[in-house]
């Protein structure tokens, strides 16, 4: 029965995937049911409290969003990569890095791309070289963000084994930056240089390709409010990372459980969500940002999707799981003895099918745990979970190819070979094995 369990868990992630947005999240509604109803197999449990820090982080930066700190923070973004056109196939890709950090979210990129095509094209550098490895950039970013659902989720997961939120950063962030440097290495000569791409020469002759508008600047005031709710917003993070680092700053409640007292401190977790909830708050009383307008952007609409996919399928793999726990464990710990690093290719192999950092994080790493590995080494594998650029359906990289006119980022002949798997394999592998040695000598 194992392997027909498999088959059907895989078939929701794949028909799921492929319908996109909420699909999956409602497709595991049905694999619920045949494993539940059908294969008697346990109820499994969702991730309450990882879904409860997304929701929290997602409402404090929909708020800020509806303050306009977003549309500030890629404004910024657009007049750095201006000042430095020539070297765009690094400065993009860290621009990106540092910005999808910041905000947790990789919707950003897509007012970035355009700009980046731009930049490129008119400095007469290939689109496809910073364009690529951008997009690969921002899925690194994600990984490194202290606030995004992927590291919620691992710090949800891992704060059992005693791991902090400062630990997790002091590995992830500089392997996640550096290896967006060696990427940006691996593409800076990549394919013909534009005066020679006949693709683009072709375009330019018919008459394809067109100006970029300028972008829209924010007034006065709205500057003013999206710089303070910037400067909220980052207060929150910086407690966030605060209270990691020092526990006993948390405080301690007592209650009195069978005629006994029980000290109770508050763990990462619910911190984590009271933080965001407040500045969310904050943002709204003190500068008037739209509720509205904040239910209604992008960054909620894409948050509640995420919220949905993660549900339903952390809950449908939980299930599967539970009931075959022994089974897999047992075949697993066999296949990687002697050998925890394979485990990375799981994470890498499972991030390609959900096309989620966090989906595959909730997914594998309570598995990475019961497998009894150590919880430096999922630390350090951690990067893995950004294989989905590996099949060229992802949205953020079917947005890159739209964006660019020259014709330079595309999908190749034989599917594989698009713009996005050099820079992905060579930065998502870099990731992990800098991360790798960082926790080797820490």
């Amino acid at each position: 029965m194992l392997w027909i369990e498999l088959i059907i868990f895989l078939s929701i992630v794949i028909i799921g995937s492929r319908i996109g947005g909420i699909g999956m999240g409602t497709l595991a509604g049905i694999g619920l049911i045949l494993f539940i109803f059908l294969f008697k197999l346990p109820v499994g449990s969702p991730p309450i409290i990882v879904l409860g820090m997304i929701l929290a982080v997602i409402t404090a930066l929909s708020a800020m969003e509806a303050a306009g700190g977003l549309d500030y923070l890629i404004g910024v973004a657009e007049k750095i990569m201006r000042k430095r056109p020539q070297n765009i196939t690094f400065v993009a890709p860290l621009v990106t890095y540092v910005l999808v950090l910041s905000a947790g979210t990789q919707h950003v990129i897509y007012a970035l791309l355009p700009v980046i095509a731009e930049i490129s094209r008119k400095s007469g550098i290939r689109p496809e070289r910073p364009i690529a490895m951008s997009d690969i950039a921002a899925m690194q970013g994600i990984v490194a963000s202290p606030i995004s659902a992927a590291t919620v989720a691992m710090l949800g997961i891992l704060t059992v084994s005693g791991v902090s939120l400062p630990r997790i950063l002091m590995i992830v962030i500089p392997s996640t930056f550096f290896a967006v440097i060696i990427g940006s290495i691996s593409v800076y000569k990549k394919g013909k240089e534009l005066s020679e791409d006949p693709v683009y020469l072709q375009r330019l002759k018919e008459g394809k390709i067109r100006e970029l508008a300028n972008s829209k600047s924010l007034e006065r005031k709205s500057v003013k409010n999206a710089r303070r709710s910037i400067a909220l917003f980052f207060s929150a993070i910086l407690l966030v990372v605060v209270f990691g680092m020092f526990p006993e700053l948390r405080p301690v409640s007592e209650i009195i459980k069978d005629g006994t007292v029980v000290r109770d401190q508050i763990a990462m977790g619910p911190t984590i969500m009271i933080l965001m909830l407040t500045v969310g708050a904050l943002i709204m009383i003190l500068l008037k940002a739209d509720p509205e307008k904040a239910v209604s952007g992008s960054v909620m609409k894409s948050g509640v999707v995420a919220i949905i996919s993660i549900l339903g399928i952390a809950w449908l793999g939980s299930s599967f799981f539970e009931g075959n726990r022994t089974v897999l464990v047992d075949g697993i710990s066999q296949l990687i003895e002697g050998y925890h690093w394979v485990f990375g290719f799981g994470l890498f192999t499972m991030s390609i099918m959900l096309f989620s950092q966090a989906a595959t994080v909730v997914t594998l790493m309570p598995l990475g745990l019961a497998l009894g590995l150590d919880a430096e080494l999922l630390i350090a594998l951690y990067p893995a979970v950004n294989g989905f650029f590996f099949l060229p359906t992802y949205g953020t990289i079917l947005a890159a190819i739209s964006f660019d006119q020259t014709g330079t980022t595309k999908i190749g002949k034989y599917l594989l070979n698009h713009s996005f798997m050099l820079p992905g394999l060579v930065t998502t592998f870099s990731a992990v094995a800098i991360a790798l040695l960082i926790t080797f000598v820490t």
